[in-house]
């Protein structure tokens, strides 16, 4: 009798085995002859050499398919020993639309024409602006399309960051270390990745950095090369920041600044980074610029309308404040849509 033991690295043990194991007993139903015992994150295989091979064969595609969708299912188990032609999740995986498989086996891909031409956008340049207001997706797309690359083999690491703007309360007064700090202003990065990568994966990614996440200023010195980088949130970066991140790009490194133009959260005298990035590199060749609106909100459906009206309110005050600016240049003046010449003074 031969003996072969595997072990089980960066997985989740529930999500692999199944409650109760029922996935390795349902693999062990198939091969009587043999034994298959689990203990902790080791298979224990016990019987003849052929079918020793086979079953680690299974288990091994087994391991692929986990660390690619995130969980084994019954209909997995089934696929991979040969009972099942077709399954559910065959299916799914001809799709050519998908970004990548969440870490529970859920598809993530492109839901409105914008979102998908930013997927297409960042397929053909390394420097992209997305820019739009709040639901419609940015982070949570360039966060996929990150793991996809890395999955891919096609960056080494993920590099996200926001910059830390603070809201009336400075942050030497919150409790904790720096991570302590700063973490609540990354969570919205920390909830993407959750939903794309294992919980045991992602924190063998984090703890080896491979994924990092920081704040901006701790991109200043770096050469970021062989990564994926991902710029959050970029509305409140002042310029010499935008600059500073813009000229830490490596060789071979793919790049997003991400912002919404409606939530500056910076002061009022304040310029914004992106803003002026924006009116300067229009005109480069190879960067990428996309734009959403209200249509490509996909959270609450009061959400698009919240933004609408908001944005409704924005345009009524720039128009105010170009006739009130027209009105003392002495400039033509549109009252109930008729241009009309304010007297000189």
């Amino acid at each position: 009798m031969v003996e072969k033991v595997i072990t089980l690295e960066n997985i989740s043990l529930i999500d692999f085995l199944g409650t109760e194991n029922q996935n390795i007993k349902q693999l062990a139903a198939a091969f009587p002859s043999s034994k298959i015992i689990s203990r902790g994150n080791e298979i224990k295989i016990q019987g003849q050499t052929p079918e020793i091979t086979k079953i680690h064969e299974i288990l091994s595609s087994l391991i692929d398919h986990y660390h690619k969708f995130g969980k084994i299912t019954h209909n997995s188990v089934n696929r991979y020993l040969g009972t099942d032609a077709i399954t559910e999740e065959e299916v799914i995986i001809t799709s050519s639309d998908v970004i990548v498989y969440g870490s529970k086996g859920g598809v993530i891909k492109a839901k409105t024409p914008n979102q998908q031409k930013l997927v297409d956008t960042v397929e053909k340049h390394d420097l992209v602006f997305a820019l739009g207001p709040a639901g419609t997706g940015k982070t949570y797309i360039s966060v996929a399309l990150a793991v996809r690359a890395l999955k891919n083999k096609e960056v080494k690491k993920i590099i996200i960051s926001r910059p830390v703007v603070e809201a009336g309360e400075s942050l030497g007064f919150l409790p904790g270390d720096m991570k302590d700090k700063v973490d609540p202003y990354l969570r919205p990065i920390y909830d993407a990745l959750e939903d794309m990568i294992p919980v045991e994966k992602l924190k063998y990614y984090q703890e080896n950095k491979i994924i990092e996440i920081a704040p901006l200023a701790y991109m200043r010195g770096r050469t970021l090369n062989n990564a994926f980088v991902l710029l959050d949130e970029a509305q409140n970066t002042t310029p010499a920041q935008m600059k500073m991140f813009l000229t830490r790009m490596g060789p071979n490194a793919k790049v997003m600044v991400n912002g919404d133009w409606s939530q500056i959260d910076l002061p009022r005298n304040q310029r914004s980074g992106l803003m002026e990035a924006l009116n300067i590199l229009r005109g480069v060749k190879g960067i990428g610029f996309v734009e959403m609106s209200a249509e490509d909100v996909v959270r609450h459906r009061l959400v698009r309308d919240i933004v609408s009206a908001y944005s409704e309110l924005e345009e009524k005050r720039r128009a105010a404040r170009e006739e009130a600016k027209a009105a003392e240049e002495g400039a033509p003046v549109k009252v109930n849509g008729r241009s009309r010449r304010q007297p000189a003074e």
